[in-house]
Protein backbone atom coordinates (compact mmCIF):
# COMPACT_ATOMS: atom_id res chain seq x y z
CA UNK A 1 0.00 0.00 0.00
CA UNK A 2 2.98 2.24 0.92
CA UNK A 3 4.42 1.79 -2.71
CA UNK A 4 1.34 2.19 -4.66
CA UNK A 5 0.86 6.03 -2.74
CA UNK A 6 4.92 6.86 -3.35
CA UNK A 7 3.91 6.15 -6.62
CA UNK A 8 0.66 7.30 -6.93
CA UNK A 9 2.41 10.47 -5.85
CA UNK A 10 5.20 10.61 -8.11
CA UNK A 11 2.25 10.27 -11.25
CA UNK A 12 0.66 13.14 -9.76
CA UNK A 13 3.65 15.18 -9.47
CA UNK A 14 4.29 14.78 -12.76
CA UNK A 15 0.97 15.94 -13.67
CA UNK A 16 0.28 19.42 -12.69
CA UNK A 17 1.36 22.31 -14.11
CA UNK A 18 4.71 24.09 -13.63
CA UNK A 19 6.36 26.87 -12.69
CA UNK A 20 9.65 28.40 -12.43
CA UNK A 21 12.84 26.67 -11.95
CA UNK A 22 14.83 26.09 -8.86
CA UNK A 23 18.48 26.87 -9.76
CA UNK A 24 17.17 28.44 -12.85
CA UNK A 25 16.80 32.21 -13.78
CA UNK A 26 13.20 33.85 -12.75
CA UNK A 27 12.27 34.58 -16.19
CA UNK A 28 8.80 32.25 -16.71
CA UNK A 29 7.12 33.97 -14.10
CA UNK A 30 4.51 35.64 -16.13
CA UNK A 31 3.47 32.43 -18.24
CA UNK A 32 3.43 30.05 -15.33
CA UNK A 33 0.82 33.30 -13.95
CA UNK A 34 -1.49 32.62 -16.56
CA UNK A 35 -1.07 28.64 -16.78
CA UNK A 36 -2.23 28.80 -13.37
CA UNK A 37 -4.66 31.37 -13.84
CA UNK A 38 -3.58 33.02 -10.57
CA UNK A 39 -2.89 36.62 -9.19
CA UNK A 40 0.38 37.73 -8.73
CA UNK A 41 1.97 39.39 -5.98
CA UNK A 42 6.07 40.34 -5.58
CA UNK A 43 7.43 41.12 -2.31
CA UNK A 44 10.56 42.71 -1.61
CA UNK A 45 12.67 41.63 1.21
CA UNK A 46 15.96 42.24 2.34
CA UNK A 47 18.50 41.24 -0.64
CA UNK A 48 15.52 38.87 -2.63
CA UNK A 49 12.50 39.12 -4.16
CA UNK A 50 9.06 36.72 -3.70
CA UNK A 51 6.84 35.82 -6.34
CA UNK A 52 3.76 34.85 -4.98
CA UNK A 53 1.35 32.80 -7.08
CA UNK A 54 -1.91 31.83 -6.05
CA UNK A 55 -4.54 30.14 -8.53
CA UNK A 56 -7.80 30.23 -8.07
CA UNK A 57 -8.16 26.82 -6.29
CA UNK A 58 -6.33 28.08 -3.33
CA UNK A 59 -2.83 27.01 -4.23
CA UNK A 60 0.16 29.01 -3.68
CA UNK A 61 3.63 28.92 -4.85
CA UNK A 62 6.37 31.19 -3.62
CA UNK A 63 9.61 31.62 -5.48
CA UNK A 64 12.20 33.43 -4.00
CA UNK A 65 14.62 35.13 -6.34
CA UNK A 66 18.36 36.63 -6.07
CA UNK A 67 19.16 40.44 -6.84
CA UNK A 68 20.93 37.90 -10.19
CA UNK A 69 17.43 36.96 -11.21
CA UNK A 70 18.22 33.63 -9.76
CA UNK A 71 15.05 31.26 -7.99
CA UNK A 72 17.64 29.97 -4.63
CA UNK A 73 14.32 28.70 -3.38
CA UNK A 74 10.82 27.95 -3.66
CA UNK A 75 7.79 27.37 -1.51
CA UNK A 76 3.88 25.65 -1.70
CA UNK A 77 0.99 25.12 0.25
CA UNK A 78 -2.24 24.30 -0.76
CA UNK A 79 -5.08 21.67 -2.08
CA UNK A 80 -2.78 19.76 -4.24
CA UNK A 81 0.63 19.46 -5.07
CA UNK A 82 2.53 21.78 -7.67
CA UNK A 83 4.48 19.97 -10.22
CA UNK A 84 7.49 19.34 -8.10
CA UNK A 85 9.63 17.87 -10.67
CA UNK A 86 9.01 21.54 -13.17
CA UNK A 87 9.37 23.08 -9.96
CA UNK A 88 12.80 21.59 -8.75
CA UNK A 89 14.29 21.10 -12.14
CA UNK A 90 17.40 19.31 -11.97
CA UNK A 91 17.20 18.41 -8.16
CA UNK A 92 14.17 16.65 -8.89
CA UNK A 93 15.93 13.35 -9.14
CA UNK A 94 17.36 13.91 -5.37
CA UNK A 95 13.63 13.90 -4.87
CA UNK A 96 13.02 10.63 -6.41
CA UNK A 97 15.72 8.86 -4.90
CA UNK A 98 14.82 10.05 -1.58
CA UNK A 99 11.21 8.98 -1.63
CA UNK A 100 12.13 5.72 -2.68
CA UNK A 101 14.76 5.21 -0.42
CA UNK A 102 13.94 2.28 1.89
CA UNK A 103 15.28 4.12 4.86
CA UNK A 104 13.12 6.74 4.27
CA UNK A 105 10.60 7.32 7.31
CA UNK A 106 6.92 6.23 6.04
CA UNK A 107 4.38 8.74 7.48
CA UNK A 108 6.12 11.54 8.32
CA UNK A 109 7.26 14.14 5.95
CA UNK A 110 9.81 13.63 3.10
CA UNK A 111 13.13 15.36 3.83
CA UNK A 112 15.82 15.51 1.22
CA UNK A 113 19.09 17.49 3.56
CA UNK A 114 22.33 17.50 1.21
CA UNK A 115 24.96 20.31 0.61
CA UNK A 116 24.01 21.19 -2.46
CA UNK A 117 19.84 20.88 -1.38
CA UNK A 118 17.74 20.94 0.92
CA UNK A 119 14.08 19.72 0.31
CA UNK A 120 10.90 19.25 2.85
CA UNK A 121 7.37 18.40 2.26
CA UNK A 122 4.18 17.32 3.86
CA UNK A 123 0.44 17.33 4.57
CA UNK A 124 -2.52 15.21 3.56
CA UNK A 125 -4.80 15.40 0.92
CA UNK A 126 -6.28 18.60 0.30
CA UNK A 127 -3.60 20.64 2.82
CA UNK A 128 -0.23 19.97 1.16
CA UNK A 129 2.90 22.21 1.99
CA UNK A 130 6.64 22.03 1.47
CA UNK A 131 9.62 24.12 0.45
CA UNK A 132 12.99 23.82 -1.11
CA UNK A 133 16.22 25.50 -1.58
CA UNK A 134 19.89 25.58 -2.83
CA UNK A 135 22.18 26.79 -0.20
CA UNK A 136 24.90 27.79 -2.31
CA UNK A 137 22.05 29.92 -4.29
CA UNK A 138 21.34 31.96 -0.98
CA UNK A 139 22.07 35.63 -1.63
CA UNK A 140 24.78 37.15 0.81
CA UNK A 141 22.93 37.78 4.45
CA UNK A 142 19.66 35.99 3.48
CA UNK A 143 19.61 33.08 6.07
CA UNK A 144 17.50 30.00 4.74
CA UNK A 145 15.17 30.45 7.09
CA UNK A 146 12.92 33.31 4.97
CA UNK A 147 12.80 30.15 1.96
CA UNK A 148 9.28 28.93 3.85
Amino acid sequence: MKIFLVVFAVLFLISTPGWAVLGEYENSVPSDQQRMHAQLRQVAGQGYTVSQLRSTNGQEVREYVSPAGLVFGVAWQGPTMPDLRQLLGSYFPQLQQAAQSPRRRRGGPLVVKNKDFILVSGGHMRSFHGFAYVPSLLPANVPAEVVK
